[in-house]
């Protein structure tokens, strides 16, 4: 599950995750461990333009990854909803080492800019890039549950 969720998303992952959109998808952003903010400062930033535009920088050369087969799933049994998605695959990777890795909203893969990206998650991730085909689980990667 999440490490964090960002404050701008608090009680929205299940409903973007959704994709309620026509052209809408879950990307994962690769963050290099070099400059990455603290988990304080990060859960603050309210798009991925804001994000980037601060100490913490994306590992371009793994590059973005759009997310397969993304489920939202309400568990009534246990009186919580959970986001899932298949695994994620950088073939291949290289370049800087990354320490986390962010799901994002992108509302319209067809235009748009990093500022229109919404933070969703983030995933702490300790891997220094070797060439070697990289595999995440971010399996059941969030989930918000009622206590009331």
């Amino acid at each position: 599950m999440a490490n964090l969720v960002f404050n701008t998303s608090l009680g929205r992952v299940a409903s973007l995750a959704a994709l309620p959109a026509a052209s809408d998808a879950l990307i994962a952003v690769p963050l290099e461990a070099t400059g990455l903010v603290s988990d304080a400062t990060m859960r603050d930033y309210d798009d991925l333009g804001a994000l980037l535009a601060g100490a913490s920088n994306e590992q371009m050369t793994m590059g973005r990854k759009t997310l397969a087969s993304v489920t939202v799933t309400v568990d009534d049994t246990n009186d919580r909803v959970a986001v899932d998605c298949a695994d994620i695959t950088w073939t291949a990777a290289t370049g800087n080492a990354i320490a986390a890795v962010v799901i994002c909203y992108d509302p319209d893969t067809t235009t748009g800019t990093d500022a229109d990206l919404i933070p969703l998650t983030k995933h702490d991730v300790a891997l220094t890039p070797d060439g070697n085909s990289f595999t995440l689980s971010v399996a059941d990667f969030y989930r918000a549950s009622s206590t009331a």
